[in-house]
């Protein structure tokens, strides 16, 4: 099948699987859930949730307890995203294309939908551990609250506010990306291992791939901010250098850290195929993040 047709048919599927656990748009806090649906449903890749899935079955896995996981770590992505737009922050107006959670519902709705959407995403996995007890259903769950904490994404972004308009050496730079951004698609790539029953030193080698592909993921990030235009990407451009930040680009130069995005995605690939079992599409879908355009 045609990649482009199947990356398209599982964004689909996914999408599917969101809507079913979205809570209802009713009662005195419809408001803020009105503003959490927005944002979740606000477009995107779904990278993170596909990344998971597709992890899940490179090791076999099959059942229905993927879905839940799934959701929770794209509502984790997505109230980091709504945090990250507000005033105090990027002050960006819009993602995707569309306006930003705050520029819709105000400031304060913006902070609140993002509490809510990291509350509630804990909720779904808890209910999925509750209702399915399980050895590997509590280990993603603690990867999940690991790699969305300080030591993983609020670390990076942390990292982030703290070094704008200040001279960062691109070990700060390479401790931001890998957290802020990697963090999180190390705990989807994680997740589905365990919950698939892979074994520990396999899930040592899916952390390393998912670290190369998430920092990867960063630079390209960099590229686009200074090689494409909103209209292509959704958000504006041109917002790291407004806001004074150094970024992988700035050190290493465009050239450079064009080359750097394919060494390391064909790194993850090469770590990937030493492992005993195969999955075309996550290959595929490694390999198409390095032409990304948006």
């Amino acid at each position: 099948m045609n990649f482009d047709v199947e990356l398209n048919k599982k964004i689909e599927e996914i999408e599917e699987i969101i809507k079913s656990y979205l809570p209802k748009e009713e009662g005195l806090q419809k408001t803020v859930i009105e503003a959490m649906n927005y944002s979740v449903l606000a477009g995107g890749k779904r990278l993170r949730p596909m990344l998971m899935q597709e992890t899940y079955k490179l090791f076999g896995g099959n059942g229905e307890i993927i879905k839940p996981f799934m959701t929770a770590l794209e509502m984790i992505h997505t109230y980091s995203l709504v945090h990250d737009d507000l005033p105090a922050l990027d002050n960006d107006e819009y993602r995707r294309g569309k306006k930003t959670t705050h520029a819709v519902f105000g400031e304060t709705m913006g902070i609140l939908a993002g509490d809510a959407l990291l509350n509630y995403a804990f909720e779904i996995a808890t209910d999925a551990l509750v209702s399915a007890p399980d050895e590997r259903a509590a280990k993603a769950i603690s990867i999940l609250a690991k790699k969305a904490g300080i030591y993983g994404m609020i670390g990076g972004q942390i990292a982030d506010i703290e070094y704008e308009g200040k001279k960062a050496g691109i070990d700060v730079v390479e401790f931001i990306h890998r957290l802020k951004c990697g963090a999180l698609i190390e705990a989807a790539m994680m997740i589905g291992a365990v919950l698939a029953g892979a074994t520990d030193e396999e899930c040592e080698k899916i952390e390393q791939v998912a670290a190369d592909i998430g920092y990867a993921f960063q630079i390209q990030d960099d590229i686009l901010d200074v090689t494409s235009s909103t209209e292509v990407i959704g958000k504006p451009v041109g917002s790291d250098d407004k806001n004074e930040k150094s970024t992988y680009v700035s050190i290493k130069g465009l050239e450079q850290a064009k080359k750097d995005v394919l060494e390391m995605s064909e790194g993850a690939i090469n770590t990937l195929k030493t492992l005993s079992c195969e999955n075309i599409f996550l290959e595929n879908l490694i390999k198409a993040l390095i032409n990304r355009e948006k």
